[in-house]
């Protein structure tokens, strides 16, 4: 199983389209990508520029497949014009 966070900074005074176009992502792949385990949107509530999608995946296949998957490269390219700096991308696996 894969854990992923992917934490995202976005400039002033676009959140909110940051989170419309992050919430029509988790749509799809929670719709479209088999795999899926967990696919969700969080926003830092001391931070509220702050928004992380937290996801979790039954393999590293799966996840890949959803990184090349029409509607991830159409709605995360949306991302970088909303960002005020690149994401931090980790990836885990599970040990206890």
């Amino acid at each position: 199983m894969i854990h992923v966070v992917a934490k995202n900074y976005i400039k002033e005074g676009k959140t909110e389209e940051f989170i419309t176009v992050a919430k029509q992502l988790v749509k799809e792949t929670n719709e479209k990508d088999s795999g899926c385990i967990r696919y969700e949107l969080f926003q830092d509530l001391s931070n509220p520029q702050v928004l992380t999608i937290m996801e979790e995946w039954e393999n590293k296949e799966a996840l890949d497949k959803h990184m090349a998957a029409k509607h991830f490269k159409e709605l995360t390219a949306a991302f970088a014009e909303l960002a005020e700096k690149p994401g931090e991308i980790n990836l885990y696996s599970k040990l206890a």
